[in-house]
């Protein structure tokens, strides 16, 4: 079954060769899966922008994934809701329900641990290192293949851009987001008229989160 937006962004920012998630997101992780749920509502017809708010499509049926309902669900169905509301995680348990999704599959793996023999740590592990590979691969082709963000998948475009302003150094390095200026603008085009409204309420769930608010 093919991942959920939040699953592939959980999976795609884990670093394979070092046996971690991305250190830079790890505060923030859960707005930026939010961020992706809230992408895939809007590709699956579940909302819609109106004017800069997040509005519930009428009369549409709850989403099948968990976390996806979740995130539907807190949505006021009497009127839209402002981005940048939506997309943080307040209650802190975004990542943790992702994460337990992609366990209860198969997709990834816990182990518990503690570091200096004190501190418990999970690290979670995935199972199939390939897949994740190649999801990574299919989230910066949208920005780097030949075609651009313009001939991209709405939804690889919108892991793309999350992935750039979330500084997900496992999807794409600062080096790379500088050298590729260019097409990073052009993804943020793309992102912004698919999405309007989603990449300012990212940048201030990021902002705010770095500066030691919720």
């Amino acid at each position: 079954m093919e991942p959920t937006l939040p699953q592939r962004l959980h999976l795609i920012s884990h670093d394979l060769d070092r046996g971690r998630s991305d250190p830079v997101s790890t505060s923030y992780r859960g707005h930026l899966l939010r961020a992706a749920a809230l992408a895939e509502l809007v590709t699956g017809g579940w909302i819609r922008d109106d004017d800069g708010r997040a509005a519930r499509a009428a009369d549409a049926p709850p989403p099948r994934d968990a976390f996806l309902a979740e995130v539907w669900g807190g949505l006021s169905r009497d009127s839209p809701e402002p981005w940048a509301n939506a997309v943080p995680d307040r209650t802190w348990r975004a990542e943790g329900t992702v994460r337990d999704q992609l366990v209860e599959n198969g997709t990834v793996t816990v182990e518990r641990g503690r570091v200096l023999g004190l501190l418990p740590i999970r690290k979670t592990v995935p199972v199939r290192p390939g897949d994740v590979r190649l999801l990574r691969e299919r989230t910066r082709e949208a920005l780097l293949s030949a075609g651009g963000p313009a001939s991209a998948p709405a939804e690889d475009v919108a892991l793309a851009a999350i992935a750039v302003d979330g500084d997900i150094g496992t999807v794409f390095t600062p080096k790379e987001r500088h050298r590729h200026r260019a097409a990073v603008k052009e993804l943020h085009e793309r992102f912004g008229a698919e999405f309007p409204g989603m990449r300012n309420a990212i940048l201030a769930a990021v902002v705010n989160r770095r500066a030691g608010n919720s």
